[in-house]
């Protein structure tokens, strides 16, 4: 059971780190096609759905699906989550995706108690756009 516990954050950890990667370098200089297969990939084995399901959920009904969770892995989910809609908000600009990812790192910064200067930023940049 720890074994299952410690392979999610895991994977959790990694899809925010592809994620991250993605945000900074803006690598988009890989195969488009391959990098879309990653994500889905890292989405089914993270969310179990894909973005388009996960983002038609309030953000209220993900929350509640993170507070389910074991307490200790809410910080890696608020913070994938908010890594998740900044980027996607990035690639497509949507009102929505802005607002979840500025809830998700708010709920990461104050479930964490760290203080990120990166997530700060984005927030800001998020609250302007």
């Amino acid at each position: 059971m720890i074994h299952d516990k410690d392979y999610i954050i895991r994977i959790v950890k990694q899809f925010s780190e592809f994620l991250s990667k993605m945000i900074l370098g803006g690598e988009s200089g890989g195969d488009e096609i391959e990098l879309q297969r990653v994500f889905d990939t890292n989405m089914n084995d993270t969310f179990k759905m894909n973005f388009e399901t996960l983002s038609a959920k309030s953000t209220e009904e993900i929350v509640q699906m993170i507070n389910e969770k074991e307490k200790s892995h809410h910080i890696p989910y608020f913070e994938l989550l908010g890594n998740l809609f900044y980027f996607k908000n990035k690639e497509t600009p949507n009102p929505d995706f802005a607002e979840k990812a500025k809830v998700f790192y708010e709920h990461y910064l104050q479930t964490s108690g760290i203080f990120s200067l990166p997530i700060v930023s984005r927030i800001g940049e998020l609250k302007k756009g």
